[in-house]
């Protein structure tokens, strides 16, 4: 989960300060910031380490980046979590993300593979059950999690790094 969330840090429409998206992360204080001697500071030195290298892969090499995904235990790839983290860090600014979360929108498919596999609060399919027909299925199977992230981040891009008149 929190290498989903990361990566919807580094991909997604706003910049935001360490502070607003490390300690609802961890859960910790703001405070851990200033203690380089404790648990708390080597945790968040880490999620900041992960953040750059997400950051770094999109940037030179996004064709390279790969997700942490779990494993169920017949070996398969389980996205659910990775993309319920990248979907918690996505409700830290809900609004800003609403473009891509109107399924009117014809920019909604570049999450849509992430979306796919989150749930809501009462633990519901977050758009829905899906239809069970084959090329959904294939689709849910086959859905190109890295590619709608690098999506998701080009999308956003022109906004969160516009230049200043």
């Amino acid at each position: 989960m929190l290498d989903g969330y990361v990566a919807a840090i580094v991909a997604g429409p706003v910049s935001m300060s360490p502070l607003d998206w490390i300690c609802p992360l961890l859960a910790i204080d703001a405070d851990a910031f200033n203690h380089g001697d404790t648990p708390e500071f080597a945790a968040l030195s880490a999620v900041a380490l992960r953040h750059n290298d997400i950051s770094n892969v999109l940037t030179t090499a996004p064709d390279q980046f790969e997700p942490m995904h779990r494993r169920k235990p017949n070996g398969d790839v389980d996205p659910r979590p990775w993309c319920q983290g990248f979907y918690a860090a996505m409700r830290l600014r809900l609004p800003a993300w609403v473009p891509l979360l109107d399924a009117g929108n014809v920019n909604h498919s570049l999450v849509l593979p992430i979306l796919l596999h989150c749930r809501d609060d009462q633990g519901h399919p977050l758009l829905g059950l899906p239809p069970r027909d084959p090329e959904t299925r294939h689709f849910l199977r086959n859905a190109n999690i890295p590619a709608a992230v690098e999506a998701a981040r080009q999308y956003w891009m022109p906004i969160r790094y516009a230049r200043a008149p």
